[in-house]
Protein backbone atom coordinates (compact mmCIF):
# COMPACT_ATOMS: atom_id res chain seq x y z
CA UNK A 1 0.00 0.00 0.00
CA UNK A 2 2.37 2.39 0.63
CA UNK A 3 4.47 1.66 -2.43
CA UNK A 4 0.99 2.34 -4.58
CA UNK A 5 0.39 5.73 -2.65
CA UNK A 6 3.96 6.90 -3.52
CA UNK A 7 3.83 5.93 -7.56
CA UNK A 8 0.36 7.88 -7.07
CA UNK A 9 1.64 10.92 -5.70
CA UNK A 10 4.63 10.44 -8.23
CA UNK A 11 2.29 10.36 -10.89
CA UNK A 12 0.34 12.83 -10.11
CA UNK A 13 3.16 15.47 -9.60
CA UNK A 14 4.29 14.38 -12.97
CA UNK A 15 1.24 14.81 -14.45
CA UNK A 16 1.41 18.76 -13.03
CA UNK A 17 4.77 19.48 -14.56
CA UNK A 18 3.27 17.92 -18.19
CA UNK A 19 0.25 20.13 -17.93
CA UNK A 20 2.43 23.13 -16.66
CA UNK A 21 4.76 23.01 -19.46
CA UNK A 22 1.99 22.32 -22.07
CA UNK A 23 -0.23 25.58 -20.57
CA UNK A 24 3.24 27.23 -21.33
CA UNK A 25 3.90 25.88 -25.09
CA UNK A 26 0.66 27.72 -26.62
CA UNK A 27 2.16 31.28 -25.38
CA UNK A 28 5.27 30.16 -27.61
CA UNK A 29 4.16 28.89 -30.92
CA UNK A 30 1.63 31.85 -30.82
CA UNK A 31 4.41 34.16 -30.63
CA UNK A 32 6.13 32.24 -33.58
CA UNK A 33 2.96 32.07 -36.17
CA UNK A 34 3.05 36.38 -34.87
CA UNK A 35 6.55 36.52 -36.29
CA UNK A 36 5.88 34.48 -39.42
CA UNK A 37 3.26 36.40 -39.80
CA UNK A 38 4.66 39.42 -39.76
CA UNK A 39 7.58 37.93 -42.16
CA UNK A 40 5.29 37.07 -45.02
CA UNK A 41 2.72 40.30 -44.46
CA UNK A 42 3.66 41.73 -48.35
CA UNK A 43 4.57 45.18 -47.91
CA UNK A 44 3.08 48.28 -49.29
CA UNK A 45 2.78 49.72 -52.71
CA UNK A 46 5.02 52.59 -52.99
CA UNK A 47 2.36 54.85 -54.06
CA UNK A 48 0.93 54.00 -50.76
CA UNK A 49 4.35 54.60 -48.97
CA UNK A 50 4.52 58.21 -50.68
CA UNK A 51 1.00 59.15 -49.60
CA UNK A 52 1.53 58.32 -46.11
CA UNK A 53 4.89 59.82 -46.00
CA UNK A 54 3.77 63.00 -47.43
CA UNK A 55 0.49 62.88 -45.54
CA UNK A 56 3.15 63.20 -42.29
CA UNK A 57 5.10 65.79 -44.15
CA UNK A 58 2.20 67.93 -44.34
CA UNK A 59 0.57 67.58 -41.13
CA UNK A 60 2.26 69.65 -38.47
CA UNK A 61 0.92 73.60 -37.37
CA UNK A 62 1.78 75.79 -39.51
CA UNK A 63 3.89 78.19 -37.13
CA UNK A 64 2.19 81.60 -36.24
CA UNK A 65 1.90 84.38 -38.64
CA UNK A 66 3.22 88.61 -39.17
CA UNK A 67 0.40 89.88 -40.11
CA UNK A 68 2.53 92.42 -41.73
CA UNK A 69 1.79 93.37 -45.63
CA UNK A 70 3.60 91.25 -47.88
CA UNK A 71 5.94 93.34 -50.35
CA UNK A 72 5.49 92.91 -54.00
CA UNK A 73 8.06 89.86 -54.51
CA UNK A 74 6.51 87.74 -51.74
CA UNK A 75 2.83 88.51 -52.95
CA UNK A 76 3.61 87.50 -56.81
CA UNK A 77 4.55 84.28 -55.36
CA UNK A 78 2.09 84.09 -53.06
CA UNK A 79 -0.24 84.32 -56.04
CA UNK A 80 1.26 82.18 -58.52
CA UNK A 81 1.66 79.42 -55.56
CA UNK A 82 -1.98 79.75 -54.81
CA UNK A 83 -3.29 79.22 -58.66
CA UNK A 84 -0.82 76.06 -58.51
CA UNK A 85 -2.34 74.48 -55.88
CA UNK A 86 -5.63 74.96 -57.19
CA UNK A 87 -4.63 73.40 -60.75
CA UNK A 88 -2.67 70.57 -58.76
CA UNK A 89 -5.98 70.10 -56.50
CA UNK A 90 -7.95 69.63 -59.98
CA UNK A 91 -5.72 67.90 -62.16
CA UNK A 92 -5.90 65.72 -59.33
CA UNK A 93 -9.40 65.16 -59.20
CA UNK A 94 -9.40 64.79 -62.51
CA UNK A 95 -6.87 61.91 -62.80
CA UNK A 96 -9.02 60.29 -59.94
CA UNK A 97 -11.55 59.99 -62.41
CA UNK A 98 -10.33 58.97 -65.88
CA UNK A 99 -6.99 57.31 -65.36
CA UNK A 100 -6.29 53.74 -66.18
CA UNK A 101 -3.64 52.90 -63.84
CA UNK A 102 -4.32 52.43 -60.46
CA UNK A 103 -0.96 54.37 -59.15
CA UNK A 104 -1.94 57.84 -61.49
CA UNK A 105 -5.28 57.56 -59.65
CA UNK A 106 -3.43 57.16 -56.39
CA UNK A 107 -1.07 59.50 -57.05
CA UNK A 108 -3.89 62.26 -58.14
CA UNK A 109 -5.55 61.64 -54.90
CA UNK A 110 -2.32 62.29 -53.21
CA UNK A 111 -2.28 65.92 -54.84
CA UNK A 112 -5.83 66.81 -53.69
CA UNK A 113 -5.18 65.87 -50.15
CA UNK A 114 -1.39 67.43 -50.19
CA UNK A 115 -2.36 70.31 -51.98
CA UNK A 116 -5.68 70.81 -50.46
CA UNK A 117 -3.86 71.60 -47.17
CA UNK A 118 -1.08 73.55 -48.49
CA UNK A 119 -3.56 75.85 -49.97
CA UNK A 120 -4.90 76.61 -46.69
CA UNK A 121 -2.31 77.33 -45.00
CA UNK A 122 -1.44 79.86 -47.67
CA UNK A 123 -5.01 80.73 -47.76
CA UNK A 124 -4.74 81.70 -43.99
CA UNK A 125 -1.52 83.56 -44.29
CA UNK A 126 -2.90 85.83 -46.85
CA UNK A 127 -6.42 86.11 -45.02
CA UNK A 128 -3.99 87.53 -41.54
CA UNK A 129 -2.14 89.93 -44.24
CA UNK A 130 -5.37 91.21 -45.98
CA UNK A 131 -3.98 89.69 -49.39
CA UNK A 132 -6.23 88.47 -52.17
CA UNK A 133 -5.33 85.70 -53.75
CA UNK A 134 -6.68 84.15 -56.98
CA UNK A 135 -9.41 82.01 -57.25
CA UNK A 136 -8.80 80.42 -60.20
CA UNK A 137 -6.30 78.91 -62.49
CA UNK A 138 -4.42 81.01 -65.03
CA UNK A 139 -4.79 80.69 -68.86
CA UNK A 140 -1.97 78.35 -69.37
CA UNK A 141 -3.09 76.33 -66.85
CA UNK A 142 -6.13 76.51 -67.93
CA UNK A 143 -4.84 75.07 -71.70
CA UNK A 144 -3.16 72.27 -69.90
CA UNK A 145 -6.44 71.22 -68.27
CA UNK A 146 -8.79 71.51 -70.92
CA UNK A 147 -5.57 69.38 -73.70
CA UNK A 148 -5.73 66.77 -70.78
CA UNK A 149 -10.00 66.50 -70.71
CA UNK A 150 -9.61 65.29 -74.30
CA UNK A 151 -7.56 62.00 -73.65
CA UNK A 152 -8.44 58.77 -72.09
CA UNK A 153 -6.92 55.93 -70.75
CA UNK A 154 -3.41 55.17 -71.00
CA UNK A 155 -2.58 58.58 -73.46
CA UNK A 156 -4.30 60.51 -69.96
CA UNK A 157 -1.95 58.77 -67.92
CA UNK A 158 1.30 59.56 -69.65
CA UNK A 159 0.06 62.73 -70.37
CA UNK A 160 -0.78 63.92 -66.53
CA UNK A 161 2.34 62.51 -65.18
CA UNK A 162 4.69 64.25 -67.77
CA UNK A 163 2.63 67.57 -66.74
CA UNK A 164 3.18 66.60 -62.97
CA UNK A 165 6.97 65.92 -63.25
CA UNK A 166 7.37 69.17 -65.00
CA UNK A 167 5.16 71.02 -62.91
CA UNK A 168 7.04 70.46 -59.83
CA UNK A 169 10.24 70.96 -61.30
CA UNK A 170 9.32 74.54 -61.70
CA UNK A 171 7.42 74.42 -58.27
CA UNK A 172 10.77 73.78 -56.46
CA UNK A 173 12.54 76.11 -58.14
CA UNK A 174 9.99 79.14 -57.33
CA UNK A 175 9.92 77.44 -53.69
CA UNK A 176 13.26 77.94 -53.01
CA UNK A 177 13.94 80.85 -54.30
CA UNK A 178 11.44 82.19 -52.14
CA UNK A 179 12.69 79.96 -49.14
CA UNK A 180 15.83 82.07 -49.78
CA UNK A 181 15.24 85.36 -50.82
CA UNK A 182 11.69 85.99 -49.55
CA UNK A 183 10.97 89.78 -48.08
CA UNK A 184 8.33 88.34 -46.28
CA UNK A 185 9.66 86.05 -43.14
CA UNK A 186 5.77 84.03 -42.81
CA UNK A 187 6.36 83.40 -46.73
CA UNK A 188 9.67 82.34 -46.60
CA UNK A 189 8.75 80.43 -43.82
CA UNK A 190 5.87 78.61 -45.77
CA UNK A 191 8.35 77.97 -49.28
CA UNK A 192 10.84 76.07 -47.04
CA UNK A 193 8.48 73.98 -45.25
CA UNK A 194 6.89 73.05 -48.07
CA UNK A 195 9.54 72.28 -50.28
CA UNK A 196 10.03 68.21 -47.93
CA UNK A 197 6.47 67.97 -50.11
CA UNK A 198 6.73 69.19 -53.14
CA UNK A 199 10.38 67.00 -53.71
CA UNK A 200 8.74 63.91 -52.43
CA UNK A 201 5.91 64.99 -54.96
CA UNK A 202 8.63 65.02 -57.91
CA UNK A 203 10.32 61.66 -56.88
CA UNK A 204 6.44 59.48 -56.96
CA UNK A 205 5.93 61.15 -59.95
CA UNK A 206 9.08 60.41 -61.83
CA UNK A 207 8.65 56.95 -60.66
CA UNK A 208 4.91 56.55 -61.72
CA UNK A 209 5.57 58.14 -65.17
CA UNK A 210 8.76 55.59 -65.83
CA UNK A 211 6.50 52.66 -64.55
CA UNK A 212 4.07 53.80 -67.39
CA UNK A 213 6.51 52.90 -70.27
Amino acid sequence: MKHTYAFTCLSVAAMMIISCNNAAQPSATHSNADSASIANTPAVDNANNDTTASQQAVAGPAPAIDPSPLDKNSGAFASAAASGGLMEVSLGQLAQQKANSRRVKDFGAMMVSDHSKLNTDLANIAGAKNFALPVSITTRQQHFTDELMKKEGKEFDRSYMKIMVEDHKEDIRAFEKAAANAGDTTIKAFASRTLPVLRLHLDSAMAVLKSLR
